[in-house]
């Protein structure tokens, strides 16, 4: 039997850093060796046990430095890849983890392919001593060509584990364990036997979306304002004064903010900014109580701050202030 055909594409991060020595877990990062997406398959030539892998080139990109030119380019090519080999099961994007959940939000969000697109990283470089970069490498393929995996959005495969882009977040700086979705846990587990998924999202993901980032120079400018005991409103000013055309407000849970700060989103939406009351808690459903309707200040569901960020910019592009609410319920 011939083995399913996924295309792997690198875009950096750790699961392509070298370190000095094998017990370099940490500061990997300044010896200076990124690997391709060929050079990571050779390492791991385990890969070719479970598919027929395809080395996709692209830049190398620091996670913490990506941003909407590397997701307009990723999305091209995902979908080139699509047209041009009917026969692909899948494609697997290797990423740094400081920014991966993002780059698969935006990805679930604007992709225009059909076949499964999982992204994966690891924690510990793969030159480590007990590195996870070729097993999340090898089980982000299996994922990548399973059949069922279609229709799920793009999805984040790290430590065994398959979460939906739109849910999931980086929560450890060094655990193993740090990708975790809080309020619905993983769609399902890559084990050594199978993949096996137990639950399928329900909010609207690729490629039935209504977001085209194709031919767009640029998302919309949207900021997120940290709510802690004491801020005066100064940050939501300064995004103001930049010209942001949303602001996010990370604020105490379940959705409040200091009374300076509720004075400062007032004046963003009286200029016509579009502000949206998030959490910091990094989970839970954000109420739009009486105080807030009166405002004209809008909820982000149970969304991270920095979901709700690349949701609203993306809700821009499509349609003003009135559409964000059905935007933010359907996706």
């Amino acid at each position: 039997m011939s083995l399913p055909k996924v295309a792997f594409i690198g875009t950096g991060g750790t699961i392509a850093s070298l370190g000095a020595t094998p017990i370099e877990v940490l500061d990997y990062g300044a010896n200076g060796v990124i690997m391709s997406a060929e050079e990571i398959l050779a390492r791991f030539p385990e890969v070719a046990l479970v598919a027929e892998v395809q080395p996709v080139p692209f830049r190398a990109v620091v996670s913490s430095r990506i941003y909407f030119d590397d997701w307009k380019a990723l999305a091209a090519l995902c979908l080139r890849l699509e047209t041009e080999q009917p026969d692909l099961a899948g494609i697997v994007i290797g990423h740094g983890t400081g920014s991966l959940e993002e780059t698969a939000y935006v990805l679930s969000l604007t992709l225009k392919t059909r076949v499964p697109v999982v992204i994966t990283g690891s924690q510990r470089p793969a030159s480590a001593l007990s590195t996870d970069a070729g097993l999340n490498l090898v089980n982000a393929i299996r994922t990548a060509a399973s059949p069922q995996a279609r229709g799920m959005g793009v999805m984040v495969l790290l430590n065994d584990e398959i979460h939906a882009a739109r849910d999931v977040t980086k929560t450890s700086t060094g655990r193993m364990q740090t990708f975790r979705t809080a309020d619905f846990g993983a769609l399902g587990h890559a084990d050594g036997d199978a993949i096996v998924f137990y639950r399928r999202p329900i909010r609207r993901a690729a490629p039935d979306t209504e977001f085209d980032i194709a031919g767009l120079d640029a998302l919309p400018r949207v900021d997120i304002a940290y709510g802690y005991t004491g801020s005066d409103g100064t940050a939501v000013r300064a995004f103001i004064a930049a010209g942001a055309k949303g602001i996010i407000y990370a604020g105490f849970a379940p959705g409040m903010s200091t009374p300076d700060d509720f004075t400062a989103m007032e004046a963003a939406v009286a200029a016509g900014i579009v502000v949206m009351q998030c959490t910091r808690a990094g989970s839970g459903r954000v109420y739009q109580g009486k105080r807030l309707r009166e405002a004209g200040i809008l909820t982000t569901d149970n969304l991270t701050p920095q979901k709700a960020r690349l949701l609203l910019a993306l809700a821009l592009t499509v349609g003003g202030k009135d559409e964000v609410p059905r935007i933010f319920d359907t996706y």
